[in-house]
């Protein structure tokens, strides 16, 4: 496909409304921590009023008097508004008491926590006191962390991973890779926006923080309160850490575009007093020579040593400084809870990092390859030993992260974590691959040598046919313009001193010699098929960073899969009752209605109690002429087992000690009779472990 007319702007606009695509897309933060158990069981009807809730968690949360709350059928408030830490060993386990009394019906719990790893859950399930009941508890239809607030805290969360990777890694590059682009505008504007968006987003999560783990409502970002009870929270502590360290960035970034850039810039070998005492003239050759030679026995060693100082400087306090933000993310995140935090948090450190030196460096050598002076060879092939580096560094962390969350091979599969993670690793194969050709423009670009080189800075043998020649008299007043522009010199001679007129030639020859260097660079194919890899990469880089984003509001694969496993032993099967509504209609008059059958615990062997509730069409209990209930397991030729109700109420017969002789599925029949001549039998299935 030919890409003549290749505009990158354009394919920047696209990559971003791709990955504004890719945001919209992102659903609300999965739980993290999950509920693994309760007491009374979701869903079951005790005989007698409990002394406590209590809920059981997959891994730590932070909970506090309100986050559990236990409504009556009514809807009003009747725990006691303490809330006790059950936790022993590995369990973590929280519960609120109960006034004794409690009457019959049906009992809401809205529990809401925050995880270890900073993110909000939230649910709610129903019990029973003696038998089901109509209730009108209101709780919250909106998951915690959802809505506008969630969606405009996860896109904070992705500016500031971004911005990380823009500060950190282009200043990486600089450093490391090619310390005279601390001079160019382009990568200074590149990292000074990284600080800039790095820092909105931080204080942007900080104050969405109450809203997002709280009410959900927008206005709640200027409640003092909940900020303060923010601030002392772990992520709160963790985003606070964040600001006080980005102030020591500035200042990093200040030296590294301040001193740092005067130190590795054309001038850094004359010394202020030389230049005070003796300003060089350039119109002066024997001056000039001298300036030269002066200039040749003052590059001593004190100034090679300044350079490597404030070098090793920067390196160093640019190291601790990145590895200070990385930790921001460790401590209030996934690697901070789970199997084996000690070592996972410093091995998240690394990964953020390795992430920071090729994403970051790459986007700086992106903007250094197409706004700004050429880019040497050397410091191509710098920061390409240095991704590659990265790369080696993100396989090793990366393995041992997808461990840690992931567990097995099926959950790579089977949960949104493994599929997402898949795609990540899709993502970073894709990258590695066009780096590789990116690396094969570098091997060519650096078999150049001089000649490529001389021709970008104007002093090659190719540059006397694309500098313009000297016009020594001009026809007309334009072509005097025209060559007053190419030359300013002639501007002595052609026209008086006016100082606007000077201007304008400065600026047109400015534009004369940016067009003429930007057509000798566009001229060579080897630069130009390595801007257009290096491009390739930056927009994979950026829908990459958003699946990582993703992945950080998702549920661990490993935490996943152990949910499901503590559901199922939690299941009816096991400790739940097995809970049937059937709607019947004898054909008579007054002959519709429903049955809930509740059969507690629900498995095979003795020990059944079978619970019976007959109601009207509209929820009110009613009594029957007859109720029966019988159980056959067709596989194994067992039945009909009758079961000998007794009436305990209005609308109400229990059965106690059914015997369920063998785990199947069994159909279970009702008869109901409403009158002496209308009567139907409903069966449904019910699968006994």
């Amino acid at each position: 496909m030919a890409l003549t007319g290749f505009r990158p702007r354009r394919l920047l606009v696209v990559v971003a409304v791709l990955f504004g695509a890719l945001v919209a897309g992102i659903a609300p933060a999965a739980a993290h921590a999950a509920l693994t158990g309760s007491d009374p069981a979701q869903g079951s009807v005790v005989a007698h009023a409990p002394e406590q809730v209590a809920l059981t968690f997959s891994e730590g949360v932070a909970m506090g008097d309100d986050s559990l709350r236990v409504l009556d059928p009514q809807g009003k408030r009747v725990d006691r508004g303490k809330l006790r830490n059950l936790c022993s060993g590995s369990t973590v386990k929280y519960g609120a008491g109960l006034p004794p009394g409690l009457p019959n019906g049906t009992y809401t719990v809205a529990w809401q926590a925050i995880s270890a790893d900073s993110h909000p859950v939230s649910g709610a399930f129903t019990f029973s006191i003696g038998a089901p009941s109509k209730t009108t508890a209101a709780v919250p239809q909106q998951q915690v962390g959802g809505g506008l607030v969630g969606a405009l805290y996860e896109i904070a969360r992705y500016l500031a991973y971004a911005g990380f990777v823009l500060l950190a890694g282009g200043a990486a590059f600089v450093v490391a890779c090619r310390p005279a682009a601390a001079r160019v505008r382009s990568v200074q504007r590149l990292v000074v926006r990284g600080w800039a968006v790095l820092t909105g987003a931080t204080l942007a999560m900080l104050l969405l923080r109450t809203p997002y783990t709280g009410s959900g409502k927008l206005a709640d970002v200027f409640d003092l309160g909940g900020l303060q009870q923010v601030v002392l929270s772990k992520p709160g502590a963790a985003l606070l850490s964040r600001l006080l360290l980005l102030a020591a960035a500035a200042l990093f970034v200040a030296v590294l575009f301040g001193a740092y850039a005067r130190v590795h810039g054309p001038d850094s070998d004359r010394t202020p007093a030389r230049d005070a005492a003796d300003p060089i003239d350039p119109t002066d050759p024997t001056d000039a020579t001298d300036a030269a030679k002066a200039e040749d026995a003052e590059d001593t060693e004190d100034t090679a040593k300044r350079r490597t100082d404030l070098t090793f400087g920067l390196a160093l306090g640019g190291v601790v400084v990145a590895a200070g933000l990385a930790t921001t993310w460790a401590i209030a995140e996934h690697a901070s809870t789970g199997l084996q935090p000690a070592v996972a948090m410093p091995v998240d450190v690394l990964h953020l990092l390795a992430v920071a030196a090729w994403l970051g460096g790459l986007a700086a050598l992106l903007v250094s390859l197409y706004w700004g002076p050429p880019v040497e060879a050397d410091a191509v092939r710098r920061f390409s030993r240095m991704a590659f580096g990265s790369v080696l560094v993100l396989v090793a962390t990366g393995t041992y992260q997808s461990w840690r969350q992931v567990g097995s091979w099926r959950a790579l599969t089977d949960t949104s974590y493994g599929q997402l993670l898949l795609v990540k690793v899709g993502l970073v194969a894709v990258m590695v691959a066009v780096a590789g050709l990116s690396r094969r423009w570098t091997g060519r670009l650096t078999a150049a040598g001089e000649s490529t080189a001389g021709t970008e800075r104007g002093t090659g043998p190719h540059d006397a046919a694309t500098t313009p020649e000297p016009v020594a008299v001009a026809a007309s007043p334009v072509e005097a313009d025209a060559d007053v522009a190419k030359d300013p010199g002639l501007a002595a001679t052609t026209a008086p001193a006016d100082p606007a007129r000077v201007a304008q030639l400065a600026r047109q020859q400015a534009a004369l010699t940016t067009a003429r260097k930007k057509r000798i660079r566009d001229a060579d194919p080897v630069r130009r098929g390595l801007r257009r890899s290096v491009l390739t990469e930056a927009a994979v880089a950026v829908v990459l960073l958003a699946v990582t984003t993703a992945l950080t509001t998702t549920e661990p694969a490993r935490t996943a899969e152990a949910v499901k496993a503590a559901s199922a032993g939690q299941s009816p099967d096991a400790n739940q009752p097995r809970v049937l509504t059937v709607p019947f209609d004898t054909g008579g008059a007054n002959g519709k209605g429903s049955a809930r059958l509740d059969l507690d615990p629900g498995r095979s062997g003795g020990g059944n109690e079978l619970r019976l509730r007959i109601a009207d069409p509209s929820g009110k209990a009613r009594d029957l002429p007859e109720v029966k209930v019988s159980f056959t397991l067709d596989a194994k030729k067992l039945g009909p087992l009758p079961v000998t109700l007794r009436h305990s109420g209005t609308g109400h017969w229990t059965a106690s000690g059914v015997q369920l002789p063998v785990p199947g599925r069994w159909q279970l029949s009702l008869l109901v009779r409403t009158s002496d001549f209308d009567q139907v039998t409903e069966t449904r299935n019910v699968t006994i472990n």
